[in-house]
This record gives C-alpha cells, structure tokens and sequence, in this order.
C-alpha cells in the first residue's frame, strides 16, 4: 500500500517560527524578541491559538529594514 507523504514547505511566506526559533535567527536571548513585541518594534508576530507566532519572510524583511536603518546612520 502505497502512502503519500506532504513535502516539507519551504516558501519563507508560509513559513512560521516560534518566538525562540527567531530568537536563534537573530542571535538575540528570547526575552529581547518578547520585548520587541511589547514595544512594537519587532519583526510582525501574531497568535495562532494560544500561541505566537512570526512568518520567516517577515523575519528576514524586518531585518533588511534594520540593515537599511543603520547603513543609513553610518554611511
């Protein structure tokens, strides 16, 4: 019997990370990415049940953005 198995996705837009999965892409403590999303100023985040997540092509924009930003100030 043959069963069919779904291919993992790999498009960054459907693509969702936990709060500690974009804490280890950013190289930053879970609680930094927490208080990013207090503040308002980290990548886009929302809740999936009881949980938060962020879509990893949100991510990686959010971080272009900040790359800009601060080539911008020290170029």
């Amino acid at each position: 019997m043959a069963t069919s198995s779904t291919p993992p996705i790999d498009d960054d837009r459907v693509q969702l990370l936990t709060t500690a999965e974009v804490a280890a892409l950013v190289r930053s403590p879970q609680s930094t990415v927490r208080y990013w999303r207090h503040l308002g100023t980290g990548p886009h985040s929302f809740r999936l049940g009881r949980r938060v997540v962020y879509r990893r092509a949100e991510v990686l924009r959010w971080l272009d953005e900040r790359e800009l930003a601060e080539s911008s100030v020290t170029g």
